[in-house]
């Protein structure tokens, strides 16, 4: 397979400057979505009261994040962690509240996917949740960048909502 950026192997040398100006152009005319938010439901697991928030979803992230102001104000249970460790902004400077000490331990639910989520507390301005990479590769959504839509269709067997599946499949076997 080949590279969109080498239209000259996408056909014959008659076709090469038609292909590259069709290239061109869609580079210069798409108007690609920069961010994704996702409407979850967070669930606290000491007396099950539920809290809406939306959720950024961001592959260069390299966990799942909780604003401390957030999970303050709708009383998360913070744990404080074993081993605290420094944050870094996307700039690549230190997150300006110093490292990160608590985690929060909360049911996640999103379309009908439910899981249970560890997210690290820390400053995020004014984003609440952050989903970050290992989110996406444990779940792999299928993601329309141009909609902004994201789909829980490979959800893996451990998933929450693929267990339920399961479960119902089993259940009418069994009837």
């Amino acid at each position: 397979m080949y590279s969109v950026l080498r239209p000259e192997k996408l056909g014959n040398k008659s076709n090469f400057a038609n292909t590259t100006k069709r290239v061109r152009d869609a580079r210069h005319t798409l108007q690609p979505l920069r961010e994704i938010w996702l409407k979850v439901g967070l669930e606290k697991l000491e007396n099950y009261e539920g809290v809406a928030v939306k959720a950024l979803l961001d592959s260069g992230a390299t966990g799942l994040f909780m604003n401390t102001t957030f999970a303050k104000e709708k009383e998360f249970k913070m744990e404080k962690l074993k081993n605290s460790f420094l944050v870094r902004n996307v700039d690549g400077t230190t997150n300006v509240r110093g490292a990160t000490m608590h985690q929060v331990e909360c049911n996640m639910f999103f379309k009908g996917h439910v899981e249970r989520a560890r997210m690290n507390v820390c400053n995020l301005g004014k984003t609440e949740v952050i989903l970050g990479m290992p989110w996406l590769a444990a779940h792999n959504p299928e993601i329309d960048w141009e909609k902004g839509e994201v789909k829980m269709t490979w959800c893996l067997p451990i998933c929450g909502k693929r267990k339920q599946e399961v479960k119902e499949k089993a259940v009418k076997r069994a009837e």
